[in-house]
């Protein structure tokens, strides 16, 4: 699991204009049954790394055996998978089972080259709300998730422990925390806030915890969440580069003591966990006030089945999306990816046997599927948003003009 942002979305959008004709006759192709044993299907993802391409592969391959076929897998980096996979559709020699990164499901469905998962009979009981939404288009489900992720605060126990400071549950206390933990060399707290769909992710918490709405950027409660992120700067508490920073950035600026505190995700717990002498814990991203609930925003990767000419291939794909979301298999590759499982009472199993899982596992049950509000039109307010970080961090524009030039962004007007 890595960061939630990878792709860009005016080349999505340029790449689905043309496809989007070509919807009717790809829908077509998936209508009656062909005859014929299948032995094999194939499986379209971005796991190229090579350890995390090997746990997947070998979860294929299993859940493969179970339903008496070979998976054959293939990965390809995650910028390039939505450019094949649209090129796919429109030669109409898409894989019998494919992963998409959440917020690109609605766009793809929309094409009509998906297929909706109730036809095959899957069950999709015990899924937090917000999960099945990411999966969800027009009503009805179109990919499953095994496992998801969010964000969280992690902080360093010991800078801590020396400042005097208990771990922020507020904004007004990760402020404060945050002077205090500042000092030559250090920061209190760093974020992403560069300008990418990963600088969105990471203000997503801010805004939606405080009420704030993508689909009314222009509002108090989005300045509100825009202007805390402003006075960390400007107080000094938080460096400026993190304009530039990306989730990894941040990570290693936390590693290597440059920040006491970040905004960060549950796939850097094993790089955290190979310093021994990095003692780090984790707590729920901190909310306007005591008692709130933090909303966060889900990463992770729903697995589909695309239309298909060989209704017995969609019925031998849809088996293996089945067995991939099974309680035990998601157990396993949370385990394996440091993530959360999707079904909530597994979820809460995971969290128990690894506790640092835990603020993860919580913030899960509150979050929000990005493409929740608007569909297929989130990348237009996830550009604005992260538009509207910029200018204001930078003190180019304040909250409230940079985040009403992001509304007009997010409607295209």
């Amino acid at each position: 699991m890595t960061s939630p942002a990878r792709s860009s979305a005016r080349r999505i959008a340029a790449l689905l204009t043309g496809i989007l004709v070509l919807a009717p006759v790809v829908t077509g192709c998936g209508g009656g049954p062909t005859g014929g044993e299948v032995t094999s299907i194939t499986a379209l993802d971005y796991y190229t790394d090579g350890t995390e391409h090997t746990q997947w592969g070998d979860m294929l391959t299993d859940c493969g055996r179970t339903v008496g076929v070979r998976v054959e897998q293939t990965s390809v980096p995650g910028a390039s998978l939505i450019p094949k996979v649209l090129q796919q559709a429109s030669s109409r020699t898409l894989p019998d089972l494919l992963m998409l990164d959440n917020p690109d499901l609605q766009q793809i469905a929309r094409t009509g080259a998906l297929t909706p998962l109730d036809g095959y009979g899957i069950d999709s009981s015990g899924f937090a709300r917000g999960i099945l939404s990411a999966g969800t288009y027009q009503g009805r489900v179109y990919g499953l998730a095994p496992n998801v992720s969010t964000v969280a605060l992690i902080y360093n126990k010991d800078m801590l422990t020396e400042a005097g400071v208990a771990v922020p549950r507020t904004w007004d206390e990760l402020k404060a925390a945050a002077a205090a933990l500042t000092r030559p060399g250090r920061y209190g707290m760093a974020v992403d806030a560069n300008a990418t769909f990963e600088g969105t992710w990471q203000f997503l918490p801010f805004l939606w915890s405080n009420g704030g709405d993508e689909r009314h950027l222009d509002t108090p409660q989005a300045a509100q969440a825009l202007q805390l992120w402003v006075d960390l700067v400007q107080s000094g508490s938080m460096s400026k580069s993190v304009l530039n920073w990306t989730q990894a950035d941040v990570h290693d600026q936390f590693v290597a003591g440059r920040t006491a505190m970040m905004i960060n995700g549950p796939w850097r717990i094993p790089a955290l966990n190979q310093d021994e002498n990095l003692h780090w814990g984790v707590a729920p991203v901190p909310v306007p006030q005591s008692g709130r609930t933090p909303v966060t925003p889900l990463g992770g990767e729903v697995w589909t089945v695309p239309q298909n000419p060989s209704r017995t291939r969609q019925e031998k794909a849809a088996r293996v999306l089945a067995c991939l979301n099974s309680p035990s298999n998601m157990l396993t590759l949370a385990q394996e990816h440091f993530t959360v499982p999707s079904r909530t009472a597994v979820a809460a199993q995971h969290a128990e046997a690894i506790p640092s899982m835990s603020a993860f596992t919580d913030s899960v049950a509150a979050a929000r599927a990005r493409t929740d509000e608007l569909g297929v039109e989130w990348p237009r307010a996830a550009t604005g948003i992260y538009t509207a970080v910029q200018s204001a961090l930078t003190g180019e524009q304040t909250p409230e003009v940079a985040l009403s030039h992001a509304q007009q962004t997010a409607t295209g007007r």
